[in-house]
C-alpha cells in the first residue's frame, strides 16, 4: 500500500506555510518549526531537500530564512511529494524500469491494474497546485 511518510507530509506543510507567507520576506526555520509543530532538527533535513531541489531560496543572517523560488501556482503537490518521497508506487514490482522489474512483470496480469491506479493518483497529485492547497481550493479538483 502506498503510504506517504512524515517527510513527505511535512515537506508539503512547509511549502504551504511558505506559500501562505508569500508576502513576507524570508521566514526563519524557527518560525516555521513553531507554526507547523515540526522539530527544528527534522525541519532542517526537509528544507535541505527542498533547497537542493530548487523549490526554496535561502538567505543567511539575522533577517534570513527561506521563501519560495516560484509562485505557489507553479508547484504541484505531486512534484513536492516525489521530491521528498521518490517513487509513489503502489507495488515494488511496478516502480522500476522494465529490466529491473520482477521476472514475471512482462506476463503479469495484475501489474496494469496497479500501474493504471498509480497514473490516476499521480495525475491527481500533479493537478493540485501548492496555491490550491494553501487556499483550500483543491476539494473539487477531482479527476
Amino acid at each position: 500500500m502506498m503510504k506517504i511518510s512524515t517527510k513527505g507530509r511535512y515537506a508539503l506543510r512547509v511549502m504551504v506555510d511558505l506559500a501562505q507567507s508569500e508576502d513576507e520576506k524570508f521566514i526563519s526555520l524557527k518560525v516555521i518549526s513553531q507554526r507547523q509543530e515540526i522539530s527544528l532538527k527534522y525541519l532542517e533535513a526537509i528544507i535541505g531537500i527542498l533547497n537542493r531541489a530548487g523549490f526554496v531560496q535561502s538567505l543567511r543572517g539575522a533577517k534570513g530564512g527561506y521563501k519560495l523560488r516560484r509562485s505557489p501556482k507553479e508547484y504541484s503537490v505531486g512534484e513536492i511529494l516525489q521530491t521528498t518521497e521518490g517513487s509513489l508506487s503502489l507495488v515494488d514490482c511496478g516502480s522500476c524500469e522494465n529490466e529491473s522489474r520482477c521476472s514475471r512483470s512482462r506476463d503479469c496480469y495484475t501489474l496494469p491494474i496497479y500501474s493504471n491506479l498509480e497514473d490516476v493518483i499521480n495525475n491527481y497529485l500533479n493537478s493540485v497546485s501548492l496555491y490550491d492547497v494553501a487556499n483550500r481550493e483543491y476539494k473539487n479538483n477531482i479527476i
